[in-house]
């Protein structure tokens, strides 16, 4: 028997067998393949992280920064030398002026040093990183001849048969599409992951206003498709007056607000002013709680009108249905805004749900009505967050200081509940306060302890 399982042992071994004694057996197993190459395989990864290293969004905002400090300042000396054209009375006013260009033209010459200086290095980074891929790439290649099992190899294949399967049963058995309307243009497929941080900032007011939300208008008015937004909690952490727009998301970084904030009303807080901090922005409108209302807010930033939508009796608002994970709740996040390719929804709970979240479509008309309601089976204590896409209902938990989990998902056109999505969220700080989808640019936008952070949204 014991020789029966030495045999296949060593099929791939020279073996030789020496007999010393009659009651003694020695065997000799020589290694005919070669040694696996450990230390390659380290350096390999070491070169692949070095160039996660190397390649950073921080560099690429160094850029922008340069170029919107350039795309300001020559706007500006062009005016200065236009009004020395104007006024120059050959004397004094001429001096004074001219002085004044010539310090504008030297700190202009300078961004332009560092400008170039930063192209030239990214210039070469490129090139670096793009060498070091390559000598990985080969590296790696040259590492699968040591698959003598070839199990890398058969998992390819494997993977190669079940997605040509997929596709004849998908092709013999087309996919019966919902008799009830899509809600949203989802083109981009299903929801698969989130990758980033993309961006990581302070904007201009570091360390401060706790609450708040920030995003992108996912129906821009025309000229306005790059702006950003932001809205702060400045009272009590808890109330707001007014939203902050920025021209572009580089301008956002930098602190540099055009054309600056537009309020709500002078006092805060007040009558249908901004009452905790999850908001959004669409067509032109911020949608959020009205204080100490159970009621959505909708503040035309043109017009400067607002519109109230009543949300149904027993709706939980002044911070008695909130966001929260077992060691603390947020405060005033009774509701939820939220956007996606469709419009705008509100998420919130009523004592009817026992405190369960309620989804509801807003109809974006001239009186805002509410329009199509669901009831979910989520409880909303155990719940940090939620925000839409392409008419699925998504939630998150928190795990722990450093990780958020999007655990939950309801799909409005089947009716779908899912509890086992599981896509992690890499936080910069502890708490997520709001998160919002931009369906412009598959972003998730979050506001966490005054750090502004956004993350791409992987569709498969």
């Amino acid at each position: 028997m014991m020789l029966f399982m030495i045999v296949p042992l060593c099929a791939l071994l020279s073996f030789s067998q020496q007999v010393r004694s009659a009651d003694k057996c020695v065997c000799e197993l020589t290694n005919s393949e070669q040694a696996f190459p450990h230390d390659k395989l380290s350096t390999v990864e070491d070169n692949a992280s070095k160039c996660n290293m190397e390649i950073t969004s921080q560099k690429i905002l160094e850029l922008e920064s340069l170029l919107l400090g350039l795309d300001r300042r020559l706007p500006q000396l062009q005016e200065d030398v236009a009004m020395l054209e104007r006024e120059d009375d050959g004397e004094l006013y001429g001096v004074v002026s001219l002085q004044v260009i010539e310090n504008e033209m030297k700190d202009i010459e300078q961004l332009i040093d560092r400008l170039n200086s930063t192209t030239m290095e990214d210039q070469h980074l490129a090139l670096d990183v793009t060498k070091q891929l390559e000598d990985v790439k080969a590296e790696m290649q040259d590492m699968k001849r040591y698959d003598t099992m070839q199990v890398v190899m058969r998992q390819e294949a494997n993977q190669r048969l079940k997605r040509e399967l997929n596709q004849c049963r998908n092709g013999l058995h087309p996919i019966i599409q919902p008799t009830q309307p899509q809600h949203g243009n989802c083109p981009h497929g299903q929801f698969v992951n989130i990758t980033g941080p993309r961006v990581n900032t302070v904007g201009e007011y570091p360390g401060t206003h706790k609450y708040g939300a920030w995003g992108r208008d996912p129906q821009p008015e025309v000229g306005k498709e790059n702006w950003h937004w932001l809205v702060m909690m400045i009272t009590s952490n808890r109330y707001s007056n007014y939203v902050r727009l920025y021209s572009s998301l580089s301008s956002l970084i930098v602190g540099v607000s055009v054309p600056g904030n537009i309020v709500i009303h002078t006092s805060n807080p007040t009558t249908n002013t901004i009452q905790g901090p999850n908001v959004v922005l669409f067509s032109g409108a911020l949608y959020y709680n009205c204080y100490n209302q159970d009621a959505v807010c909708r503040f035309n930033l043109t017009a400067k009108t607002i519109t109230t939508l009543q949300l149904p009796k027993g709706t939980r608002f002044n911070s008695k249905g909130n966001f929260c994970y077992l060691d603390e709740c947020y405060p005033f996040t009774d509701l939820d805004l939220a956007t996606d390719e469709s419009g705008v929804w509100v998420i919130y709970t009523t004592t009817q749900d026992c405190g369960n979240l309620v989804l509801s479509k807003v109809e974006n008309n001239e009186n805002m009505t509410l329009g199509q309601t669901w009831h979910t089976s989520v409880y909303k204590l155990g719940v940090t967050n939620t925000f839409m896409a392409c008419g699925v209902l998504y939630a998150t938990r928190y795990i722990d200081k450093e990780m958020e989990e999007i655990f939950y998902s309801f799909n409005t056109v089947t009716g779908v509940e899912k509890f086992n999505i599981g896509i992690f969220i890499r936080k910069m700080s502890p708490n997520m306060y709001s998160l919002n989808y931009s369906p412009v640019d598959q972003m998730l936008h979050a506001y966490c302890d005054s750090i502004m952070v956004s993350y791409k949204v992987l569709f498969e």
